[in-house]
């Protein structure tokens, strides 16, 4: 039998790849979309399909048990703050200027 605290941890990995699916499908329409001739068709549709499938994701983790619900949501979060750190913009180095003659 599963201890509390093995739900929990396997709760929250399994919320940590939904939150893998979610923005990283994001990260991918976002490259993809800006790309195309129709873009608010890829967001739509990227959108729909990402909510719909974490949702079932989130139902299908919790079995009615808010507890469930609270530690997948956890990993989701976590999931949210690599996902920032991951994608966001590195300033880059700047040249220096050449030295006098």
């Amino acid at each position: 039998m599963v201890s509390d605290v093995q739900t929990v941890a396997l709760m929250g990995a399994a919320g940590l790849g939904l939150g893998a699916f979610f923005y990283g499908g994001l990260w991918w329409t976002t490259r993809r979309g800006l790309r195309s001739k129709r873009p608010g068709l890829w967001f739509a549709g990227s959108f729909v399909t990402r909510a719909g499938l974490t949702l079932a994701g989130f139902h299908f983790l919790a079995e009615g048990r808010w507890e469930r619900l609270a530690a997948s949501l956890a990993g989701f979060l976590a999931a949210r703050v690599l996902a920032a750190g991951l994608t966001r913009e590195r300033p880059k180095e700047h040249a220096h200027a050449p030295e006098p003659r």
